[in-house]
This record gives C-alpha cells, sequence and structure tokens, in this order.
C-alpha cells in the first residue's frame, strides 16, 4: 500500500463529514438562532430594504437596475462564499441554516443599496463618490454594529478591507452594465 495515498480522506469519509456538519448547523439554528432578536432582525433587514425600493425605483429603468442588482448579487454571493470558507469571517446568526452566507445582508440591505446608488448617481464621478461614502459606512459604521450584535464575526479580516471591495465590486458591476447596455444600443 501507498502510504500517502492512506493520509488522505476518501471522497465518502467528506461526504459523511459534510452530512454530519449539516446536522449540526440545522440543530445549531433551531436551537440558537431561530426566532432570536438577531433572526428578526435579520428578517427585517432581509424584506424591508426591498419593499422600500419597490417604491421608489425608477419603473423606465427597472430593467437596467436589476440587471445591476442581479449582477452584483452574484459577485457579492461568491466573494461572500470564499470569505466564509477561508475563514476570513463567519456567521453565527443566520435567517437560514441551509446557506452558509448572510442572506439578509448581501442580498437585502447591500444590493438594494448599491442600486440605490446606481439609480440616482448615473455618471461615473458621482456614481464612485457616493459608493465610496456608502462603503464608509457600511465597512466602519453598520459591520461593527452587526459585529456588536454578535451577527458578525471578523476571523480574519479587518473593517478597512471591506472598504475598497464594495467600491470595486459596485464599479465593476457598473462598468459591465455599462458595456452591454452600449452594445445594446449599436445593434
Amino acid at each position: 500500500m501507498n502510504p500517502l495515498k492512506e493520509s488522505y480522506p476518501s471522497f465518502k469519509e467528506i461526504q459523511d463529514l459534510q452530512h454530519k456538519l449539516q446536522k449540526m448547523l440545522t440543530d445549531y439554528w433551531l436551537h440558537h438562532d431561530l426566532f432570536t432578536f438577531q433572526w428578526w432582525l435579520l428578517l427585517c433587514i432581509w424584506i424591508v430594504p426591498w419593499i422600500i425600493w419597490w417604491r421608489y425605483v425608477q419603473r423606465k429603468r427597472i430593467k437596467e437596475i436589476l440587471l445591476f442588482g442581479s449582477l452584483l448579487m452574484l459577485l457579492v454571493g461568491f466573494l461572500d462564499d470564499i470569505g466564509v470558507n477561508c475563514n476570513l469571517w463567519s456567521y453565527p446568526y443566520k435567517l437560514t441554516s441551509v446557506v452558509p452566507k448572510l442572506v439578509a445582508i448581501d442580498y437585502g440591505i447591500i444590493i438594494i443599496a448599491h442600486m440605490s446608488v446606481y439609480q440616482h448617481f448615473k455618471r461615473w464621478k458621482s456614481f464612485l463618490i457616493a459608493n465610496v461614502i456608502m462603503a464608509t459606512i457600511f465597512s466602519f459604521i453598520c459591520e461593527p454594529i452587526t459585529v456588536w450584535l454578535k451577527i458578525y464575526r471578523l476571523d480574519n479580516w479587518e473593517y478597512a478591507y471591506s472598504l475598497p471591495i464594495y467600491v470595486a465590486k459596485a464599479a465593476l458591476v457598473k462598468w459591465i452594465v455599462d458595456v452591454v447596455l452600449t452594445r445594446k444600443m449599436k445593434q
């Protein structure tokens, strides 16, 4: 037998551990998260911004704004998965036990805030300035509040690291949407 081969887990062992971990996460969520103050807060942070956004979105630009928001959701979800899987941050309280990310914030208030900035600041300069202001608020006010509420935990991360990421992801998605819209107009 090859001694190196024995030191690696089998796929079945990994699956068994994943199954056990999911059961532990569900039990933890049922007995620790569900219906706590933090859980209700997360539910509100997820739903209320969407209701407000729906009331105030510019209907004539809704497809464009939703394209921006949808692409941003994909990017935010991807980046959050990387952060959680690399043990950069974690979430002691979650809205659901089956999704590792903080859905309420990732797909609620953050996306709505970015879509609102996108809606109101069409020119690049004003868009970037507004995003820097929003990123500063999220990085140095909102994130510390969620840490204080024990919803979010910085494991190997600092608040300052979030600031350029908030700005860069919004700028990247705006650039993609601008390219798509420019090409559509040329057709």
